[in-house]
């Protein structure tokens, strides 16, 4: 393989920022994944199957979007700049809402789920949002097969671990992490740094699009 560890790392890294800041917002399947985690209930399989549902996804899109987008260069320039104008949008709502105050509720309340119930309802709040598919399927999708072949591997790595790693902390660290969440300034930070990122990534897409290096 010619592909440099620089480079790969690199292409990792954009990835792994993207997914954060599109998968780090207030909704429904971030809500139940918190729930899960405050009442310690099947855990590790609601958040093994969100992980694995999002991993899924996202390589379909890269690769997918690799495919029909190969011999289409000029598809592919209009849906970059597409992605870029998108992710400025979302950048700019986040910096919006980081001048708002939100917090995200997780009550305890409500009975028991058993582990099949409850992966049903991970299930509904992960594959019946139209979101969950615009952002892992056509837009992450989109910006992966812009990357060479050798490094969509890499693409699909880096955003694949940022969802392992917010389901990870959502669901594991709930205890710990719920009294930050109900901060509606520690939500106002978050949403100015993903605003921040967001931009970042919106220029570097337009610069990749028209040709720089």
């Amino acid at each position: 393989m010619n592909t440099s560890a620089p480079a790969a790392w690199a292409v990792f890294s954009q990835a792994l920022a993207l997914s954060l800041g599109l998968i780090v917002a207030i909704g429904a399947q971030n809500a139940f994944v918190l729930r899960q985690g405050l009442r310690r209930e099947h855990v590790g399989s609601v958040v093994l199957f969100c992980a694995l549902a999002d991993a899924l996804l996202i390589a379909a899109g890269v690769l997918g979007m690799a495919h029909a987008l190969g011999q289409r260069p000029t598809l592919a320039k209009g849906l970059a700049l597409a992605g870029a104008a998108f992710l400025a949008f979302y950048g700019w709502q986040a910096l919006r809402r980081a001048g708002q105050a939100h917090q995200l509720q997780a009550t305890e309340g409500g009975g028991a789920l058993e582990r099949g119930a409850a992966l049903a309802q991970a299930a509904g709040f992960t594959l019946l949002n139209p979101h969950v598919y615009l952002d892992t399927v056509l837009l992450v999708g989109s910006i992966g097969a812009q990357q060479p072949t050798p490094m969509q591997t890499w693409f699909i790595a880096g955003a694949s671990t940022a969802s392992a790693l917010w389901f990870s902390t959502l669901g594991f660290g709930a205890r710990w992490l719920a009294p930050w969440f109900a901060r509606p300034r520690a939500w106002q930070v978050l949403d100015g740094l993903i605003g921040v990122t967001m931009l970042v990534l919106s220029a570097l897409l337009v610069r990749h699009a028209l040709g720089g290096s």
